[in-house]
């Protein structure tokens, strides 16, 4: 039986299709990540691709997981510093859930009555 899935590794042979349908919005990200990856030297790469690594596992792309991993050990990288990042962007991310909380009890406090449904209030885009 064929595994499945809705992410392939192959679908990114398709990203010069996107290059093609927004040239110049694509032409400027690739020069940014290119600046950012290999001319700005403030962090070292190794360090730049463990950030990587940890953000797309908060983002949750397999497919920056899959690239920046394998970048990652390539520079010598190990996989107790791969645990290590994703644990830290684990409770950073559990962190930030747990402080927003103040906003649903501030929302609550606010509210004072039910929500009517042609309320001229904005509508939630998430």
């Amino acid at each position: 039986m064929t595994k499945s899935s809705y992410y392939q590794a192959s679908d990114l042979s398709r990203i010069p299709l996107l290059v093609k349908l927004a040239p110049e919005a694509a032409t400027a990200f690739l020069a940014f990540e290119h600046k950012l990856y290999q001319e700005t030297n403030a962090i070292p790469l190794k360090t730049k691709e463990l950030i990587a690594i940890a953000v797309a596992h908060v983002t949750g792309c397999p497919y920056c997981i899959d690239v920046h991993v394998r970048r990652f050990k390539g520079l010598g990288g190990t996989m107790e510093e791969i645990v290590e990042a994703i644990m830290v962007a684990a409770s950073t991310r559990s962190g930030a859930i747990l402080s927003h909380g103040v906003q649903a009890i501030a929302a609550y406090e606010r509210a004072s009555a039910p929500v009517a449904e042609n309320n001229a209030e904005p509508e939630c885009f998430c």
